[in-house]
C-alpha cells in the first residue's frame, strides 16, 4: 500500500498484499474488519473449524503445528501475508496455529466475504493459488534439505530465507532478524535436536556469520551465510 493506497497506521505492503494491484488490494482489505492482537495471542488454532481468513497488516506471526506431541514452528509470516486461507477453501479443520509475535494488526475476512472476493477478482484467486503452490514447494524443499544437507547448512538456508523476508539492515552489512526465535523453534524448522542446533549455531558464530543472544539473531555476513546455504566452502 503506497501513499493514498495505505490505510492509516498500516505499513507498506509486502507478501500477498504487495503483489496485488493497488486498487484490488484496497478492495480486498475493505472486505475485512480491523483486528489487533497482542504478543502471544493465538490468532488461529490448529484443529478449529472456523473458516475466516486473516490479512496481516503489521507485525509478525509464527505458524506452528503439533508433531508427535511437540509444537513445531513451520513458518513465519509478516505484514502483507495471508493466513488461514486453506481452511476457508477446503472447509476442513485448521492445519496449524497462528500466534502473534509482538503486536499484530490485521484484517479479518469471513469465509463468505473471501469467496466473494475470489469470484469478483480473478487476479486474487490466481494469487491465492500461486501462494499455496509456493508454500507447498517451500515445505518440499525443507524435506529435501533433511536428506541432502548437514544441520549447519539446513540452518543457514532457513536463516537466509528469514533474514531476506523479515530482516532489517543493521550496522555495516549486518541484517537483524526482528522475529524472536528460540533454539527449540529453530530445531523444529530444520528437523534436528535442540542440542544439535545449539552446536550448529556455535559453528556459525565461530565462522563470523551470525551473532546470537537470547531469542535474537543477527546475520553478520549475509554473503557468507548464503554461500554456506548453497553448501559452498
Amino acid at each position: 500500500m503506497d501513499g493514498a493506497d495505505r490505510l492509516p497506521g498500516e505499513p507498506r505492503a509486502t507478501g500477498f498484499l504487495g503483489r496485488l494491484p493497488p486498487t484490488t488490494r484496497q478492495e480486498v482489505l475493505d472486505h475485512g474488519r480491523p483486528r489487533r492482537y497482542e504478543p502471544g495471542d493465538r490468532i488461529l488454532r490448529e484443529g478449529d473449524r472456523d473458516r475466516h481468513v486473516i490479512l496481516l497488516t503489521s507485525g509478525f506471526v509464527k505458524v506452528t503445528t503439533h508433531i508427535e506431541g511437540i509444537e513445531a514452528l513451520v513458518a513465519i509470516r509478516g505484514a502483507g501475508d495471508i493466513v488461514g486461507e486453506a481452511a476457508a477453501l477446503s472447509d476442513q479443520p485448521r492445519m496449524a496455529s497462528v500466534i502473534a509475535c509482538g503486536t499484530v494488526t490485521a484484517r479479518l475476512v469471513t469465509a463468505e466475504a473471501f469467496g466473494t472476493v475470489l469470484i469478483r477478482y480473478p487476479d486474487v484467486a490466481r494469487l491465492v493459488t500461486i501462494t499455496l503452490a509456493e508454500r507447498l514447494r517451500w515445505a518440499n524443499d525443507r524435506r529435501a534439505d533433511f536428506v541432502a544437507f548437514p544441520v549447519e547448512v539446513r540452518l543457514a538456508r532457513v536463516l537466509v530465507e528469514i533474514s531476506v523476508r523479515f530482516g532489517r539492515r543493521a550496522a555495516h552489512e549486518a541484517v537483524a532478524i526482528d522475529v524472536p526465535l528460540s533454539q527449540r523453534e529453530l530445531a523444529t524448522m530444520v528437523g534436528a535436536s535442540e542440542d544439535t542446533v545449539q552446536k550448529a549455531l556455535r559453528a556459525l558464530r565461530r565462522a563470523g556469520l551470525i551473532h546470537s543472544t537470547y531469542r535474537r539473531l543477527t546475520v553478520l555476513d549475509p554473503a557468507g551465510l548464503r554461500r554456506m546455504s548453497r553448501h559452498v566452502r
